[in-house]
């Protein structure tokens, strides 16, 4: 499959500016930055499969919000009450409530995903003692990213793997805290998405 410009192998500064151009390029996700800056939230990131799904579509040739079912905003707060939770979510969804979004907006609260986990996942694990703690356990290498703008318009980016797997189309389980189940889930959807993925089997990685 043709791809559009790759910065694969590249240095760090060159991959940051392909980032950033293809997220620009997202009117979704830029309007979605753009906004987030507004919010009283000191330290929040927009990231995961919305990040890296655009950057996929833009090097395989794709629609940029082909495939996108959500955009994950994820913060962190030591508050871990469920009531400050939905006052968050409450806030956030007012603020990007003139957005039309097209697809889910999924905010939640890193500091108390522990709270949750083994309900949904079924198995328990440790608190997260920051948000950086969090994305370091998601689930592949080039998934595992988040992004905001500062009020002055600059990039921040998180990316604890970097960003070559990501601009490489190569996933990778990253099984800090996933079981191979969830990471063979996740790439069956995603292969049916984006054929032009190249996936390692959970056993190689």
């Amino acid at each position: 499959m043709k791809t559009n410009f790759s910065v694969y192998n590249q240095d760090i500064a060159v991959q940051m500016d392909g980032l950033t151009r293809i997220i620009e390029s997202n009117p979704m996700l830029d309007a979605v930055l753009q906004k987030a800056v507004e919010l009283e939230i000191e330290h929040y990131y927009v990231g995961a499969g919305c990040i890296a799904q655009s950057v996929w579509n833009h090097l395989l040739g794709l629609p940029l919000q082909h495939g996108i079912n959500d955009v994950d905003f994820v913060y962190y707060d030591a508050d871990v009450s469920y009531d400050k939770e939905c006052e968050v979510i409450h806030n956030v969804r007012e603020q990007f409530g003139d957005m039309d979004m097209p697809v889910r907006l999924d905010i939640k609260n890193q500091a108390r995903v522990h709270l949750w986990y083994e309900q949904h996942f079924g198995y328990t694990i440790q608190p997260y003692n920051s948000l950086e703690e969090a994305i370091n356990t998601w689930p592949t290498t080039a998934t595992a990213l988040g992004v905001r703008r500062t009020e002055g318009g600059a990039w921040k980016v998180y990316a604890p793997f970097g960003l070559n797997d990501l601009f490489g189309l190569i996933v990778r389980a990253n099984k800090v805290q996933i079981t191979q189940e969830i990471y063979n889930n996740k790439v069956q959807r995603w292969r049916a998405n984006w054929p032009g993925l190249r996936v390692i089997p959970w056993e190689l990685n």
